[in-house]
């Protein structure tokens, strides 16, 4: 590519006059200088304003100490750009430069082409062909063994060309290393605050740094030699009509880096295990669909369902109800709480060990093949934050480099991080002080509801649907909930990463891993809380007719309130629906508002000729893009687990969005952000544990357990029959309290009624033990706290057996592995005696000495190879 065109515009320059050589550019589309040979690795811009002189002043310092590191300038000036206003200055960095810094940063690079077979094709391969991508785009380059970069031994490695031998995306990587910690104050000065493009980018010096695409997203390189991997990422892998096709992972990590290659790997891989969860959540669904329990037709029975008198679900505006006006949404809990919800909720277990366990291989496998497997412990060691070298003042001496290094004291730390803790504590405790406001709202809005729907039995029809006052008090708390769930999550964002810059983190892995740690724990609490409100508080403390418990004692009239009739998991499933389907609606809705804001000048680019104004009109890829990817796709996966039981298609439609987000990220990166700077990953850092934080509850939220207590302990012979009758309690009208009676009671209701019933499982009025828990009480929550014990040690010997039988790293990586260590070895050992030998005769040619003391030299040559 470098060859074709430098000949191409030398060929041009023939008949042009040198006073014209830098107006000349036939091409503006293009990665390399005016001169056609030189390519631009990084591009900064900036425009001219009121504080000018200043601004010039910093740029006139920085750019002359870029050049002091080697690096080499080019600057576009604003006539020829479309705006008339933006400068753009573009970097160079040359083969002395790179050698450099690929040495300082242990940047691998390949020795030796690898001769270790790929594994073999599996069987039918016939059958996932339409689902492959040609090889050509799954292998964009040929496998390696590689080794550090070392300047001093550049005839080890194997170098064809030094123009191409790194590539841009390694290129990219070492100017911005060379950026962030560049000075732009005089020489003598020591202003250490003034370091790094960062700052200047804060401070308006610069309006923008990025590096290249490499060509247009819809359109080939001109040239045919040059890289066009931008259009073959958008072809293959960005349009959503390639939904059903592999993801292109090592071309993606050759163009973007290793970092956003495993974040997509993950990604694909995580949906791929979704689509058998979501068969077992359908198959679960449909089986509620198609069954109908005895205990369901009890409740719809009129001479049943209808006989039976329930007492207030509130005080006052709450009136009696017959238990048969619950049967339409009884008949949608068991949609969701039957048989196959335990079944579903075991599968669910072993379903997280699998994923957890295979992905661990699968991340393993793209550790060796990207050069991964020793880059966490060289990431500590040398890419320290510039941020944490500025503020640190204090040097020590590093133990294992044995160099001077700056360090943050233990008191500083101490500080800072119990400030840091205070922050998040802070917070956390506001989302609880907003879930007890929303939970109050609850209780005083139900008997707002109540009086204006009166009696359940009468409904109220709206746009087609049947509300009641449960519903309605559940849909509105939902819904308010998700925008506090929305409001605190804008403002916690900023002082999380406020708290974390505060703690000055020493590396890039220890920042995200902080700021990745307090974020998921204020989002845990933020989004679940009120879901985990839901599944364990309400309904559980209530009391009964009589001795009802209040939420602020008995003058706040709050009574606790009690489950749907229905169960408290059909509300738990109101509540799922309202928060996963409102923040992915909220997501998108963000992301076509800020699309179609900057969208001006995006579907001309032809109005933008050159490369550099092209991407610079491109959104900004941040430092934690990432971030929140992963951040959602994790809240997405603690919804699916921990509330498994009460939503069964919630991985059917986690499924159906994860097919989306993988083309829509995809877009994202191919055609609205500027080219991110590359960076490695060796996995997915402290999201790993986090995903390893999986509990379950469904043993108390399913109704299921009481199901199969009264099955098989109190009426095995009859069935369900009687279970309705036999889960309720019985209380005297009589001994409710004034305060807790209706003020108005409907028509059908007697005065010779003088019992109601309730749900739970005490002794009737008139038994020695009135309205005690009864022995069935007990029963069922001993059976509720074995099935959780039971649960807990089948998925733990489920677990146990899939590390043993699959282990972490698979044997063929293992053999790969050793073999290149052994490699590496022994390419080394006759590396250094071939080049001690040429030593040695040179320094025979030069200076001849006498036959003993040749015999010398080549007796401690031999001792020192060997």
């Amino acid at each position: 590519c470098t060859t074709s065109v430098h000949g191409w515009i030398s060929g041009n320059l023939s008949n042009t006059s040198v006073s014209n050589t830098d107006k000349l550019q036939p091409n503006k589309d293009t990665v390399f200088f005016r001169d056609g040979v030189r390519r631009i690795d990084f591009v900064l811009s900036y425009v001219d304003d009121k504080d000018g002189e200043k601004k010039q002043d910093r740029r006139r310092e920085f750019e002359a100490n870029l050049e002091k590191e080697g690096l080499e300038l080019e600057t576009e000036d604003k006539s020829d750009s479309k705006d008339q206003k933006t400068y753009f200055l573009k970097i160079h960095a040359p083969w002395n430069v790179l050698a450099t810094y690929a040495d300082v940063l242990k940047i691998k690079v390949p020795f030796k082409t690898s001769d270790v077979p790929h594994s073999q094709d599996v069987p039918l391969e016939w059958l996932s062909h339409p689902f492959r991508l040609p090889e050509h785009i799954m292998r964009p380059q040929p496998d390696y063994f590689t080794y550090p970069f070392e300047k001093s031994k550049t005839d080890f490695f194997l170098i064809t060309d030094k123009d191409t031998f790194f590539p841009p995306s390694t290129r990219n990587r070492i100017v911005f290393y060379i950026l962030a910690r560049c000075p732009y104050y005089k020489e003598g000065q020591k202003e250490r605050d003034k370091t790094g493009i960062k700052r200047l980018l804060s401070n308006g010096t610069y309006t923008a740094a990025f590096p290249l695409h490499d060509c247009r997203y819809w359109k080939r390189a001109r040239n045919a030699e040059c890289e066009s991997e931008r259009y073959n990422l958008y072809k293959h892998w960005a349009r959503f009509l390639c939904f059903y096709k592999e993801q292109p992972l090592n071309l993606i990590r050759k163009y973007y880096g290793e970092k956003i290659g495993i974040y997509f790997a993950w990604l694909g891989f995580y949906t791929e295990m979704l689509f058998f969860a979501a068969v077992m959540g359908l198959i679960c669904f449909i089986y509620g669909l198609l069954s109908y329990e005895d205990n369901i037709k009890e409740i719809c029975d009129a001479d049943i369902g209808g006989s039976i008198v329930m007492c207030p679900l509130c005080d006052k505006k709450c009136p009696f109800w017959k238990l048969n006006s619950t049967c339409l949404s009884s008949w949608q809990s068991h949609l969701f709480d039957n048989e196959g919800t335990v079944f579903f909720a075991i599968f669910m277990g072993i379903w997280v060990t699998l994923f957890l366990e295979i992905w661990k291989r699968r991340q393993a496998r793209l550790e060796y093949e990207w050069d991964l497997v020793d880059f966490e412990e060289e990431q500590q060691q040398l890419q320290i934050r510039p941020e944490f070298e500025i503020r640190c003042t204090n040097k020590r001496l590093n133990k294992i480099t044995q160099e001077m290094e700056p360090y943050l004291p233990v008191t500083s730390k101490c500080a800072r991080f119990c400030l840091s803790a205070a922050t998040v504590i802070f917070w956390i405790s506001l989302i609880v002080a907003c879930i007890i406001g929303v939970i109050a709202y609850r209780l005083a809005v139900h008997a707002a509801f109540a009086s204006i729907i009166k009696d359940p039995m009468r409904k109220i029809q709206v746009v087609g649907r049947f509300i009641t006052p449960q519903l309605a008090t559940s849909v509105t708390a939902s819904c308010i909930n998700f925008v506090i769930i929305m409001i605190l999550n804008f403002f916690y964002e900023r002082v999380a990463v406020w708290i974390t810059d505060m703690e000055i983190p020493k590396t890039h892995l220890e920042y995200e891993n902080r700021l990745t740690m307090k974020m998921f724990l204020f989002q845990f609490v933020n989004y679940y809380s009120s879901c985990f409100y839901v599944a364990f508080f309400k309904g559980k403390f209530v009391g009964f007719p009589g001795d009802y418990t209040y939420m602020f004692g008995k003058r706040s009239k709050l009574r606790n309130e009690e489950c749907d009739p229905g169960g408290c998991l059909i509300e738990l499933t109101t509540q799922l629906v309202i928060v996963m389907s409102g923040k992915q609606l909220w997501v998108h809705t963000l992301l076509l508002i800020h699309l179609n804001y900057s969208r001006k000048g995006r579907h001309h680019p032809e109005n933008h000729n050159s490369r550099w104004e092209q991407d610079h009109v491109l959104q900004n890829f941040s430092q934690l893009g990432l971030f929140y990817e992963y951040l959602e796709m994790v809240v997405q996966f603690g919804f699916i687990t921990l509330f498994v039981a009460s939503f069964p298609l919630a991985p059917l439609l986690a499924l159906f969005n994860n097919i989306l987000e993988i083309r829509v990220d995809a877009w994202k990166f191919t055609t609205q952000f500027r080219r991110p700077v590359a960076s490695k990953a060796r996995n997915i850092g402290a999201w790993q544990e986090i995903l390893n934080a999986v509990a379950f509850i469904i043993a108390f939220t399913s109704d299921m357990i009481p199901r199969m207590v009264f099955l098989y302990a109190y009426n095995e012979n009859a069935g369900m029959r009687g279970y309705v009758n036999n889960s309720l309690s019985i209380y005297n009208i009589s001994q409710i309290p004034v305060y807790n009676m209706p003020e108005e009671r409907d028509d059908w209701f007697e005065n010779s009624t003088a019992t109601c019933r309730y749900r739970d499982y005490r002794y009737p009025p008139g038994h020695r033990k009135e309205y005690t828990h009864t022995m069935q009480f007990w029963h069922i929550l001993a059976a509720k706290m074995a099935f959780i014990i039971i649960m807990e040690h089948v998925v733990f010997v489920v677990k146990f057996f899939v590390a043993w039988m699959i282990p972490d790293i698979p044997s063929d990586v293992k053999a790969r592995f050793k073999r290149e260590r052994y490699l590496i070895q022994e390419y080394l050992h006759n590396y250094e005696v071939e080049r001690l030998k040429l030593q040695l005769s040179a320094s025979f040619i030069t200076e001849p000495q006498s036959e003993m003391s040749l015999m010398t030299d080549k007796h401690e040559v031999l001792s020192e190879c060997l």
